[in-house]
């Protein structure tokens, strides 16, 4: 597939996904989101992947939806209802995509952007970064998972107060209330995130595989569920070829080689 609005680099076992919408502030169009989908369906075929860095390059991770292009839409309330279940399923696919996805933001991420961030399981910000969720602002709500997610992440309270007023925070007030996970200088920014990236692909990637949905899966549950599924995912991993690897390296004070078996 040819792609018009996203750059693709893959580097050893990191994959790099640009989004390219330099003139739109890389708003998701429905191109793009369509362009988006497929390169992680590229990325989940290719076995020598093991982490996935999403960014925007240096102006701007994502100014969300492409506001312009819908502007003209005409839906029925059935219709448009239908319409938001797959954008649900579009950013619920990078949410549990088997392989980490750090984001790498610099710039605004806001609305769609900001809901596309959150759906990464790490966040490494610039100090040009800016977040927001301001759709209430123009008599919509976040329906792309903000009103959940973010409560899930900051906390209720936090989350109410950034999307009732609509206010954007900046990347120190991001990482203040756990928005993301560190903040480094622009000319930094892919240097660390590329660093963090492979400091994972070295990790055991059943392990990380497991690890996440046990954290994505166990957080929807009571506890109790959450413990037994866990008890679940550990048993597998027990059985598996890079654990026993583990343990003799361990016994043999040598580093492990894995294979993902």
């Amino acid at each position: 597939m040819k792609y018009e609005t996203i750059l693709f680099e893959k580097e050893g076992e990191i994959a790099a996904v640009t989004l390219n919408r330099p003139n739109r502030l890389n708003a998701l169009s429905f191109r793009l989101k369509d362009e988006l989908g497929a390169i992680f369906d590229e990325i989940e075929r290719d076995e020598d992947i093991k982490v996935v860095i999403l960014t925007g390059g240096k102006k701007a991770f994502s100014a969300g939806a492409d506001i312009k292009e819908r502007s003209t839409m005409e839906t029925t309330q059935p219709q448009a209802y239908f319409n938001q279940l797959k954008s649900h399923a579009f950013y619920t696919k990078i949410e549990n995509f088997e392989k980490p996805v750090i984001a790498a933001i610099s710039g605004v991420a806001v609305g769609g952007g900001c809901e596309l961030a959150m759906v990464c399981d790490l966040r490494i910000a610039s100090e040009t970064a800016r977040f927001g969720l301001p759709e209430v602002n123009i008599g919509v709500i976040p329906a792309a998972g903000g009103t959940q997610r973010l409560p899930r992440l900051i906390g209720v309270t936090r989350a109410k107060e950034l999307l009732y007023t609509g206010d954007f925070i900046d990347a120190q007030e991001a990482f203040r209330i756990g928005l993301v996970n560190r903040v480094v200088p622009v000319e930094n920014l892919m240097d660390e995130t590329k660093a963090l990236a492979q400091k994972l692909a070295a990790k055991p990637p059943l392990s990380i595989k497991y690890l996440k949905r046990a954290i994505n899966i166990g957080t929807q549950l009571d506890l109790s569920s959450a413990l037994d599924y866990e008890a679940h995912i550990a048993a597998m991993l027990t059985c598996s070829e890079d654990r026993k690897e583990g343990f003799v390296a361990f016994v043999e004070k040598r580093k492990p080689v894995f294979k993902g078996r």
